[in-house]
């Protein structure tokens, strides 16, 4: 039997929790609710049903995923539950019995079907044309996430992206380049590349050919970047293994077609915990690469997340990671503490570091990072660059120039702004700086 279509549009509230790739997630099923109709809300008690997108990346993840759950249980009672944490889902059942419906990561029709089964919907309304081309997004509208692919073909000890999100899946080429031109006419200045692991973009195709403005382009990471540069809007690279083919990218930093940005999970510097982890690429390796990158664009910024407190992971260990940080120069570094995750190979590894030493070294690596940062971001001092605007109040702003990638760097703050708005480009000149921020003043009539 059909669903009874009803004129009332039905409310739907909705909580994403992780990683970008999640928000990602989140945007295509929130779009999907308002083209059927749905009216989306901001709290428990006026929704007719809930959706939680979950995490499962690491314990403590997957912790904050049942908390809320058990939240919009207990505010609301009918909640969906979707995302990476939905491939456990005898972990959920257990401590949430009622949930209505479980789903993976990306299956935004079993979402759309438990909604549907709970919330019929409604007639179509005129206001469902207004949508932009892009669809919604949980960002400021002057930036966007663009997921180019799902899952992972590495196999990590400590990660389980691969058991929740699959093998590498690349999107087509013509597709990206199509949303990611919607996203510009609709106002996005920023485009943030995202996936599990951008390098390897478009192997699992072969790097298949479609055609996009009339030119055969290939599913490849450097072809992707250069036609996205034809956009006009900043385009920054996250997620980037430093495989060899990254160094094509470089001259595209270089000649300002790309922001001279790269976001590298490293995870570590030691080649016994590289090897232990099973990750590409070794430290040497990688500090060699590092250093010709920065010969051919020196504006270049590098980010960076490590693991300290590996299973094994020694003193010696650890220095080796100290000193990498202190010849490399990273300019932007996060640390955690390693976490077992369940059904992670590292479990079995043996030989575990106390959780006190783990979270000194943690203390001692970002003590170091802090000194680095303050550093690199003290020869900024001086300089113009161009800062777009992320928030203004009166006078004051805060924006981000090409070198700092928003929610996870750092930020510039700003006097002179009066009379700006979010999302306009301004000329600034950096006048301090500290370890973390830079500061300075818009130039007058720029």
């Amino acid at each position: 039997m059909s669903a009874v279509v009803s004129n009332v549009a039905p409310r739907v509230g909705f909580v994403s929790l992780g990683c970008p790739k999640a928000l990602v997630d989140s945007e295509r099923i929130l779009t999907q609710l308002r083209v059927e109709g749905y009216e989306i809300v901001g709290g428990y008690q006026e929704a007719d049903v809930v959706v939680v997108n979950t995490c499962a990346f690491i314990e403590a993840a997957q912790e904050e995923s049942l908390e809320a759950i058990g939240e919009a249980l207990d505010e609301n009672g009918k909640v969906v539950v979707t995302g990476c944490l939905g491939r456990k889902g005898d972990l959920i059942r257990e401590a949430h019995p009622d949930v209505l419906a479980i789903t993976g990561p990306q299956d935004y029709e079993a979402v759309m079907s438990a909604v549907h089964a709970q919330c019929p919907p409604p007639a179509r309304d005129a206001f469902t044309g207004l949508l932009p081309a892009s669809g919604i997004k949980l960002t400021p509208r002057h930036y966007a996430y663009l997921k180019i692919s799902e899952g992972c073909n590495h196999s990590c000890t400590f990660c389980i992206i691969p058991q929740l999100r699959g093998k590498l899946a690349s999107r087509p080429v013509d597709q990206v380049l199509a949303e990611a031109e919607r996203l510009v006419n609709d106002g996005v200045r920023e485009l943030l590349v995202i996936s599990q692991d951008t390098s390897a973009y478009g192997v699992d195709t072969r790097y298949a050919e479609a055609t996009w403005r009339g030119q055969t382009r290939r599913t490849r990471m450097t072809e992707l970047a250069e036609a996205l540069s034809e956009l006009g809007a900043w385009v920054r690279l996250h997620y980037v293994y430093p495989y060899p083919h990254v160094d094509e990218l470089i001259p595209l930093m270089a000649d300002g077609k790309i922001t001279p940005y790269l976001d590298m999970p490293l995870q570590h510097a030691s080649p016994r915990i590289l090897k232990a982890m099973k990750r590409p690429a070794g430290g040497e390796a990688v500090l060699g690469r590092i250093q010709r990158w920065r010969a051919a664009c020196p504006d270049l910024t590098l980010r960076s997340t490590f693991i300290v407190g590996f299973p094994g992971e020694t003193e010696d260990d650890f220095q080796q990671l100290l000193d990498f940080l202190e010849a490399a120069e990273l300019d932007r570094v996060g640390c955690f503490t390693y976490s077992p995750v369940e059904g992670a190979p590292a479990n079995s590894l043996g030989d575990p570091v106390p959780v006190s030493i783990a979270e000194e070294r943690q203390a001692r690596l970002m003590a170091l990072q802090s000194e680095i940062s303050a550093r690199r971001l003290a020869r900024r001092v001086g300089t113009t660059c161009t800062v777009l605007l992320d928030a203004v109040e009166g006078d004051a702003a805060v924006g981000r120039s090409a070198l700092e990638a928003p929610e996870v760097d750092g930020v510039i703050q700003l006097r002179g702004a009066a009379g700006r708005k979010p999302g306009e480009l301004v000329t600034v000149q950096i006048e301090e700086a500290d370890e973390h921020d830079l500061y300075g003043s818009v130039e007058a009539g720029c």
